[in-house]
C-alpha cells in the first residue's frame, strides 16, 4: 500500500507540474523548430527572446491554470487557456522589444508564425494532457481514500466539490459523526460509517489517506480528544473551517512566524497576482491609450466646438482601500456634477449635451480614463469608482459595500458586462451591481479580466443603457 501511494503521489506531482511546464516548453520548443525551418543564422541573437519568453508565458499561463479540467471542450482550452494569455504574453514581448530596441534584429517571417502557431500547439497538448490524466484515474482509480467528520452544510458541500472534481484525485468513503441531530436537514451523498471513538481503527483498517475535520472550531475538546486518538494512523489530516456562514473574499491560509491564520477578506491582487495585474494594466493601457488618440483627439475638439467649458472633466471617487482619487473623463454636461447633491444622470437630462449623449452612449467619455490606469489610480477592469456622495449613502444601506474597494477601481467591470451600465434608480440595482463587483473580487483571474474586456467591447454597442 505504502508503494502504491507513493506511486499515485508521484503521478500527480507530475500531472501538476506538467500543466505549469508545457506551455513554456511548448512555446520554446516552437520557436527553436521555427528558427530551424527558416534557417535564421545568428541563433544567439534569439536567445534573450527564448528566456525572456519562457519565464512570461510560465507566469501568465499559471495565472489561468485551473484544477478543473474534467469538463473543459477543446475550444474552452483553447481561448480560456492558451490565446487569451498568449495575447498577454505578445504585448509583454512587444513592449520590452520596443523598449530594449532589438526587436529590429529578429525575423518576422518567423515571429509571425510563431505567434499563430503557438496557441494552437498549446491548446492541443493541454487538450491531450487534460485526457490524459482523466484517463490515468479512470484506469488507477480515484487515488486517495478519505473521510469526513462532522455532519453539517460544509462537510456536504466538501463532499459534493470533491465528488464533481474527480481529477483532484479523492474518494470520500463516507462520514463520521456521534450527534444524530446534526444529520437532520442535510442531503447526505454518502454513507455514515460509524461514531467518532470508531474513527481511527477504521482508518487503520481501510488504509484511509486524508481526514476532513468539518466539527466547529468551538468545540475544541472533542477536536483535541480525536487528534489524539489519530497518532497512531498515517492518515493526512485537514481541518475545515466552519467559515461558510460568512461571506469570504479570496479566503486562503497563512502563517504569521509560525502562527496559522486564516484570511476571510482579503484582495486577490497579493504577491504575482499583483504584478501580473498592474503589468497588464500598464501595456495594453498604452496599446489602448496609442490607438485611440487620434479618436481622443477628435472628440476634445468636438466639445470644444459644441459647447462652452473644460474639454476634461475631473471627478473625486473612492478608489483603493476606499482612499478618494481623481479621475478623468470627457466632459459631456453643461455643469459640474461633483458635489455633496446626489443627482444621477437620467434619460433625457437636460444637463447632458448633444455631443455628451452620444459619448455616454458609446462609453467614449471614459477613454482619459486609460491614464488614470497608467497613472495607477484606476485599473482596465475592476468595479466601477462612484461618486464619493454615492458612496457614503450606499455604503449605509448595502452589507460588503465598501469591499469593493478591496481592489482598485476599473473602467469596466464584471458588472457592466452583465448589463448593469448607466443609471441605477433604485436599492435593488445597485444591490445587483455590489453582488457582481464581489463575484469578481473572489473569483479573479487573468482570463476574467481579458473575457471581461472583450465582452465590454460588445457590450457598450449593443445596450442603451447609459445616458
Amino acid at each position: 500500500m505504502v508503494t502504491q501511494f507513493q506511486g499515485r503521489g508521484i503521478a500527480n506531482a507530475f500531472f501538476a507540474a506538467s500543466r505549469w511546464l508545457l506551455p513554456p516548453f511548448i512555446t520554446t520548443s516552437t520557436l527553436i523548430i521555427l528558427l530551424q525551418v527558416f534557417q535564421v543564422d545568428q541563433m544567439d541573437l534569439y536567445l534573450p527572446l527564448l528566456a525572456v519568453q519562457f519565464v512570461l508565458v510560465f507566469f501568465v499561463f499559471k495565472e489561468t491554470y485551473s484544477a478543473s479540467i474534467s469538463h473543459e471542450t477543446i475550444l474552452q482550452v483553447l481561448f480560456t487557456r492558451a490565446i487569451f494569455p498568449w495575447l498577454i504574453v505578445i504585448a509583454l514581448l512587444i513592449f520590452i522589444g520596443f523598449a530594449s530596441k532589438i526587436s529590429a534584429d529578429y525575423s518576422r517571417r518567423v515571429l509571425l508564425t510563431w505567434f499563430i502557431q503557438a496557441p494552437l500547439l498549446v491548446a492541443m497538448a493541454q487538450d491531450l494532457l487534460n485526457k490524459l490524466i482523466i484517463r490515468w484515474i479512470n484506469k488507477h482509480g480515484d487515488g486517495r481514500k478519505a473521510v469526513i467528520v462532522g455532519i453539517n452544510t460544509q462537510s456536504e458541500k466538501l463532499h459534493k466539490t470533491i465528488n464533481l472534481h474527480r481529477e483532484y484525485g479523492i474518494t470520500v468513503t463516507g462520514y463520521f459523526e456521534d450527534r444524530t441531530k446534526q444529520r437532520e436537514g442535510i442531503d447526505l451523498s454518502g454513507t455514515i460509517l460509524g461514531r467518532l471513538h470508531e474513527l481511527a481503527n477504521y482508518v487503520k483498517t481501510h488504509q484511509i489517506d486524508v481526514i476532513y475535520l468539518t466539527i466547529p472550531i468551538q468545540q475544541e475538546g472533542r477536536i483535541a480528544k480525536l487528534m489524539d486518538s489519530l497518532k497512531d494512523t498515517t492518515a493526512s489530516i485537514y481541518f475545515v473551517p466552519d467559515v461558510l456562514i460568512v461571506d469570504l473574499i479570496q479566503a486562503k491560509a497563512d502563517t504569521i512566524g509560525k502562527i496559522p491564520i486564516v484570511a476571510l477578506c482579503e484582495t486577490p491582487f497579493h504577491g504575482v497576482n499583483g504584478l501580473v495585474k498592474r503589468s497588464t494594466d500598464l501595456i495594453l493601457g498604452t496599446i489602448f491609450l496609442v490607438i485611440a488618440s487620434p479618436m481622443m483627439l477628435f472628440v476634445a475638439i468636438a466639445i470644444k466646438l459644441t459647447s462652452r467649458g473644460p474639454i476634461i472633466f475631473k471627478q473625486h471617487r473612492y478608489g483603493l482601500d476606499g482612499r478618494k482619487i481623481i479621475i478623468y473623463k470627457f466632459r459631456s454636461m453643461t455643469v459640474t456634477e461633483d458635489s455633496g447633491e446626489i443627482k444621477q444622470a437620467t434619460k433625457n437630462d437636460s444637463r447632458i449635451t448633444p455631443l455628451g449623449g452620444f459619448l455616454r452612449r458609446t462609453s467614449l467619455d471614459e477613454f482619459p480614463q486609460l491614464i488614470n490606469v497608467l497613472q495607477g489610480r484606476m485599473s482596465l477592469v475592476g468595479p466601477r469608482p462612484h461618486a464619493v456622495a454615492h458612496n457614503e449613502m450606499y455604503r449605509q444601506v448595502i452589507k460588503s459595500y465598501m469591499v469593493r474597494h478591496k481592489v482598485t477601481p476599473g473602467i469596466t467591470g464584471l458588472a457592466q458586462v452583465q448589463g448593469l451600465r448607466g443609471e441605477t434608480d433604485d436599492l435593488a440595482s445597485m444591490e445587483r451591481r455590489i453582488d457582481y463587483d464581489l463575484e469578481y473580487l473572489r473569483n479573479w483571474s487573468l482570463t476574467l479580466d481579458i473575457e471581461i474586456l472583450f465582452r465590454t467591447v460588445f457590450t457598450v454597442w449593443k445596450q442603451d443603457g447609459a445616458y
